[in-house]
This record gives C-alpha cells, sequence and structure tokens, in this order.
C-alpha cells in the first residue's frame, strides 16, 4: 500500500490549556498507560477502545478505535517519537463505511508547550493522508476526491476539536497523580 503524503486528505489543530506545569507533564506516559475507561472518556459517545501493544520490531504501538463521522476507524498509532512533552504517531488505519473497508494514513502529533503562570498549552493535531487502495476505493464507489476530503476535514475537525480539551483534562489529571505518587 502507498500512502500519498503529497496529498492532504484533512487537517485539524485544537489547543487547549492546563493548570499544570510542563515539568510534570508526560505525554508518552499517559499515551502509554491510558485506561480504556479513560480513552472512553475523552470522547463520548466516538472512543471505543484503546489497547497498546509494540510492533513485530519492538516500536510502542497505540492502537485506538472510535467512531469518526459515520466511520468505523481501528487506529494502529506507531510511536515516531514518544516523550514527555511531544509524541509523533502514524497509523495506517482501517476505515469501515457503509460502502465497505478502506485505509488511509493519519499522523497523530500531541504536543505540551510552557505557557505563563506555570501552565501548560496541549495540543492535538491530526493529519491524514489519502493511500492508493482509498484512492481506488472513492473511485469504485463513484466518490469525487473533493467529496471524501470535505466530509473527513468536517467529520475530524468536529472529532478532534471535542477529544482535545478532554485530552488535556486527562493528561492533567495523570500528570497530577504521578506528582503526588511521588511526594
Amino acid at each position: 500500500m502507498k500512502v500519498l503524503t503529497d496529498i492532504i486528505l484533512s487537517k485539524s489543530a485544537f489547543s487547549a490549556d492546563i493548570d499544570v506545569p510542563i515539568e510534570k507533564i508526560d505525554i508518552a506516559d499517559w499515551l502509554f498507560n491510558l485506561a480504556e475507561a479513560e480513552y472512553q472518556r475523552c470522547c463520548p459517545p466516538d472512543h471505543i477502545a484503546a489497547a497498546t501493544t509494540h510492533t513485530d520490531d519492538g516500536r510502542l504501538m497505540s492502537i485506538n478505535v472510535e467512531m469518526i463521522g459515520t466511520g468505523l476507524v481501528v487506529q494502529h498509532y506507531v510511536a515516531e517519537e514518544a516523550g514527555p512533552t511531544y509524541c509523533r504517531m502514524n497509523s495506517i488505519s482501517d476505515v469501515f463505511t457503509a460502502n465497505g473497508r478502506t485505509q488511509v494514513n493519519v499522523i497523530w502529533e500531541l504536543k505540551a508547550e510552557r505557557i505563563d503562570g506555570g501552565r501548560t498549552r496541549y495540543t492535538n493535531a491530526v493529519t491524514a493522508h489519502p493511500t492508493d487502495a482509498f484512492m481506488d476505493f472513492i473511485a469504485a464507489h463513484g466518490i469525487a476526491y473533493e467529496d471524501a476530503a470535505k466530509a473527513r476535514q468536517d467529520a475530524g475537525g468536529d472529532h478532534n476539536s471535542r477529544e482535545t480539551p478532554l485530552f488535556a483534562a486527562s493528561i492533567a489529571r495523570r500528570a497530577l497523580a504521578n506528582a503526588k505518587m511521588a511526594a
């Protein structure tokens, strides 16, 4: 399968500020220790299931199952970079639609930045690229790329806008719990 990295299917980024200093934030710890129930609380009713595992070569992987618009999406996020203030996750995601199954490439970036007053700004950025399988799928169903991209942009942007503040709050809770345990 080929990812068409020169074409953007959808792109969104949203931020939320939290009352936790950046020194206490560890996004990778949060992501790879996220309980399924906590994941579900981060975008109800869209978030269905989450788990962590490893690739065959030992890289960290986050599996997320969620509804984005009318599609059931199974994300297979492999960590390209995983640290306290930045994670870059890359997935060939399975998308189940009324017309059948296809795949898209999704890049998920989770970023923490220091802001004034001992606070942190969390940014949740999601960029989707089509695959050749996706392009074949929409062609076979008579769907124009522009229409598919608009639908993905609308659904993905809506989903991201709702999950970002809840992810930020969850990251803050994890940071405060870890700080309390360390004290």
